[in-house]
């Protein structure tokens, strides 16, 4: 990107969560001299990126989030698949048990984009959980993708853009001289950004080669809605739980009881999985959850994504890249 005098734009970018990633990416492919700063001493340490289910899946958020993320999420899966490999655009299975079929019909209302299905529908695309659940609702634009192996592979292509990581750098905007600065730092940049507040989610992987699925699935419960997503290698994210809270301790008893059982509910099969780790991280909210970008002289910060990091990412990344710009050509001018 042209700058000042014919010279190069610099662009620091703090935080290398999927926010942090993608944005940089957004600048390099642009033409910035991007270099990229993350306080943990590798990539995926104290990230709330590393803990993600990876759903994209923007017509079943709705459910309960603001319908303004469902056209940037719908385009965002196709940005992923354009970007990394592995992108599993397979769909959104959401069940009930029996008894909370109400909570079924409440979801139907609230989203769009969905098909209704019977038992034999549900066995149709889920084999193993045939006879289990009678009725269901299957959201076919939707996509999953795992984020450790999308968070390696944006690191990865990073690299061969010739942008330097500094992991193991705790540092803050005051800190650096670039011409300007993104601020992707999520709950840690509070101290700047006091209207932040932090949303814990909890969630485990399991292992078992005694459940296939090719699809995310939610499974509706009045007290402990889940999903569970698959991965590879008989590996199973479950997720979802979410508390207003800054306790940044691993996941408690409590949350992990809560998720297993849910597992079980959808296949008894989840009893003899292997419990292969259990996490819990902060995820960065403002009070309607919806993320913002926001200019304070050379900084620009991208924060708030809520429980959407993976699925507004790439639009959040184009709206801050979009702002930069704007700004360097006003300078120029």
């Amino acid at each position: 990107m042209p700058h000042k005098r014919g010279l190069t734009m610099r662009v620091a970018v703090i935080g290398a969560g999927v926010a942090g990633l993608v944005t940089a990416l957004e600048l390099a492919a642009r033409g910035a001299d991007v270099a990229l700063y993350e306080a943990a001493p590798e990539l995926g340490l104290a990230a709330a990126s590393w803990l993600a289910g990876g759903m994209l899946a923007p017509r079943c958020e709705a459910e309960s989030a603001d319908p303004a993320i469902v056209v940037p999420g719908l385009a965002g899966i196709d940005w992923w698949s354009g970007h990394v490999p592995d992108v599993a655009r397979h769909g959104t299975l959401v069940l009930a048990p029996w008894r909370d079929r109400a909570d079924l019909a409440r979801f139907a209302r609230r989203t769009r984009g969905h098909e209704r299905l019977d038992a034999d529908r549900i066995a149709t695309l889920e084999p193993d959980l045939a006879g289990r659940f009678a009725e269901g609702l299957f959201f076919a634009e939707e996509a999953h993708l795992d984020p450790r192996r999308t968070l390696e592979a944006l690191a990865e292509r990073l690299r061969e853009r010739g942008v330097a990581l500094h992991f193991g750098s705790r540092v803050a905007p005051a800190d650096l001289d670039h011409d300007r600065i993104v601020d992707a730092r999520g709950i840690a940049a509070r101290p700047e950004l006091p209207r932040l507040r932090a949303v814990r989610g909890e969630m485990v992987l399991l292992r078992t080669r005694e459940v296939s699925l090719s699809r995310p699935v939610r499974l509706l419960h009045p007290r402990s809605p889940i999903y569970v997503v698959p991965r590879a290698d008989g590996l199973f994210m479950v997720g979802a739980t979410m508390l207003e809270s800054d306790d940044d301790r691993g996941i408690t008893l409590r949350g992990t009881v809560e998720l297993l059982n849910a597992a079980y509910a959808l296949h008894p099969a989840f009893a003899e999985a292997e419990l292969v780790e259990t996490g819990a991280g902060l995820r960065p909210s403002y009070a309607d959850n919806l993320p913002r970008v926001t200019r304070n002289g050379r900084v620009v910060s991208l924060n708030g994504l809520y429980r959407h990091g993976f699925l507004l990412s790439p639009a959040m990344a184009a709206e801050a890249a979009a702002e930069i710009f704007a700004e360097t050509l006003k300078d120029a001018s």
